[in-house]
C-alpha cells in the first residue's frame, strides 16, 4: 500500500513536471494573472490620459511657485541691500540736524574758521549719505503733502496760496525714494 502511494505521488510529480515543460501550468499562471488584473483594475487608456493631465499641471503649477519664490527671493534681498543701512542714516540725521541748528544759532564772538569747519562738516555728512541714496526733502514753495510733510502748525501768509507749505522746521529725508522722515513745516491757511 505504501508503495502504490509512493508510485502515485512519483506519478503525479512526473505529470506536473511534463506539464511545466509543455506549457500547460504557465497557461493557467497566465490566466490566473490576467484575472487578478482584472480584480485590482487595470486603468484604461482614458483614466491614464487624464492621469497625466493631472501630473502635467501640478507639475507646472510647482514651477510657477518655485518661479515666484525665486523672484520673491531675489526682490528681498534687493530691498536688503538698498534699505539695509536705514537705521543707522536714521540715527545720523539728529548729528546734521545739530550742525544745522548751530550753524543758524552762531553767537557774534565766532571766528570765520570756526563757522567754515561747522559748515564743511555738515557739507561731508550730507554728500555721505547722498553717497547712500539720501536725499533732503526741503519743501520751499511747494504745495503741502502729507506723505513728504508733517504738519506742525498753520499760518497765515499773504503771498504764499492755502494749502502750500510756510516755514520749514526740519529737513525731511528719502531713501531711495522711501520717505524716512517727513519735513516739519507749517501749512499757510489764509
Amino acid at each position: 500500500m505504501m508503495s502504490d502511494k509512493k508510485e502515485k505521488l512519483e506519478k503525479e510529480n512526473i505529470e506536473s513536471e511534463e506539464n511545466k515543460l509543455n506549457g500547460d501550468s504557465a497557461d493557467k499562471d497566465v490566466s490566473d494573472a490576467s484575472e487578478t488584473d482584472e480584480s485590482i483594475g487595470t486603468p484604461s487608456y482614458e483614466e491614464l490620459f487624464d492621469k497625466n493631465e493631472e501630473l502635467e499641471k501640478l507639475l507646472l503649477r510647482a514651477n510657477a511657485d518655485l518661479d515666484n519664490a525665486l523672484k520673491r527671493t531675489l526682490s528681498e534681498v534687493e530691498k536688503a541691500h538698498k534699505y539695509g543701512t536705514e537705521r543707522l542714516l536714521l540715527e545720523l540725521l539728529p548729528i546734521i540736524d545739530n550742525l544745522e541748528n548751530a550753524l543758524s544759532n552762531l553767537s557774534e564772538n565766532i571766528t570765520k574758521e570756526d563757522k567754515e569747519g561747522i559748515e564743511l562738516t555738515l557739507k561731508s555728512f550730507e554728500s555721505t549719505l547722498d553717497k547712500f541714496g539720501m536725499i533732503p526733502i526741503y519743501p520751499l514753495n511747494e504745495e503741502f503733502n502729507p506723505e513728504k510733510h508733517e504738519a506742525v502748525s498753520m499760518e497765515q501768509d499773504k503771498n504764499k496760496k492755502d494749502g502750500y507749505v510756510g516755514n520749514i522746521f526740519q529737513r525731511g529725508w528719502e531713501l531711495h525714494s522711501r520717505v524716512l522722515r517727513p519735513a516739519r513745516v507749517t501749512v499757510i491757511k489764509n
